[in-house]
């Protein structure tokens, strides 16, 4: 395994400080059912704030990922290339080698309070899930929302976990003080497909359910409808089928993103497909022909049908980075307006990634 001279890697691309110090790995396995056969290796990190590349498509510019590999086994996760800079395989190790960056909190609290810090937007959850099954031992992400509460810094979370309801109360302190956005990616709702493609994470109807927490605690949560995976999950009846649960479920927006096969998820997955779905092989072969985004026309054709779908159900499509309102937090004291209602804040803003 190569850990010497290991830079910082997002998804976005590679930064040219070091990760962690060879010396500095601990390898810990747990004999239990939700961890058996992964093996978790416990690091010090030495920077936790990671700049996105400016070449980048994302719609923010730093992020902070306090894991690497992902329990949640995505057959089509893109950040599974990333475990090749460890020499670890991206297909089995990806999902059982997980590195984890025990110091994660207390590093991002002395970070933030860097005079070089400008309190700009951090992401969180765009590489691996900051709510996999790890952190329900390792707890990284309370100590992660305090500090950012603590300095009022704005910040967003994707995620497919239902663990992020543990961190509620937090969330909502946070929100009082800051800019807050939430989002759970749910791609579908087939459960035959969710089982095969994504068999570590929440059945989507959790996920679902965890929108719904969110908003009644007045914390307004979109979803990432992602992916969308070509003649599997595409057909019109099952595009409806997602976008009404997803309404039912209160989100306040749902935003499609289709299937995008980067070198190393590329691999796994299409090993996958040829095992699970044979005749659709050659169909990926000539869609993805190009690189590892599907053609224009067929991301647009999906995108208008959500779009006109979600109108249809109530609920807009997101723009990258838009504001998203939520109930204001209820005031301390019954007080009374003149007028005789109740007085209220100006509603808190939330950026949606």
């Amino acid at each position: 395994m190569r850990w010497e001279n290991l830079t910082v890697e997002s998804e976005h691309g590679r930064a040219d400080v070091a990760l962690f110090g060879a010396d500095a790995v601990t390898t810990r396995t747990f004999d239990t059912p939700e961890f058996r056969g992964i093996t978790f290796h416990e690091i010090r990190a030495r920077s936790i704030i990671n700049r996105v590349p400016g070449a980048s498509r994302m719609p923010f510019e730093w992020t902070v990922n306090p894991y690497r590999g992902c329990t949640h086994a995505c057959v089509y996760c893109f950040a599974r290339k990333t475990h090749s800079y460890l020499d670890l395989d991206t297909g089995i190790g990806f999902d059982t080698q997980i590195v984890v960056k025990v110091n994660a909190p207390e590093l991002l609290r002395r970070q933030l309070g860097s005079r070089r810090w400008q309190g700009e937007h951090i992401a969180m959850g765009t590489n691996v899930d900051c709510y996999q099954r790890a952190e329900g031992r390792y707890q990284l992400m309370p100590g992660i929302i305090s500090a950012l509460r603590d300095r009022a810094n704005p910040f967003s979370i994707l995620t497919k976990g239902t663990l992020i309801l543990r961190d509620l109360d937090l969330l909502k302190q946070a929100s009082q003080v800051t800019d807050v956005g939430i989002s759970v990616s749910v791609g579908f709702t087939d459960p035959g497909l969710w089982r095969t493609v994504e068999p570590g994470t929440p059945a989507p109807e959790r996920r679902l359910e965890v929108v719904r927490t969110l908003t009644d605690h007045g914390i307004g949560c979109g979803v990432l409808m992602a992916p969308v995976i070509p003649f599997l999950s595409d057909h019109p009846a099952q595009l409806r089928a997602t976008v009404r649960a997803i309404a039912a479920a209160g989100a306040t927006s749902v935003t499609p993103l289709v299937l995008h096969l980067r070198p190393g998820a590329r691999e796994w997955f299409m090993a996958w497909l040829a095992e699970n779905h044979p005749h659709l092989v050659r169909r990926y072969e000539r869609l993805y022909a190009e690189g590892a985004y599907a053609p224009k026309w067929y991301q647009r054709r999906i995108t208008r049908q959500v779009h006109e779908l979600a109108q249809e159900y109530g609920i807009g499509p997101a723009r990258a980075g838009m504001p998203r309102r939520i109930r204001p937090p209820e005031p301390a004291d019954s007080s009374v307006s003149p007028a005789g209602r109740p007085e209220m804040s100006e509603p808190t803003q939330l950026t949606l990634i």
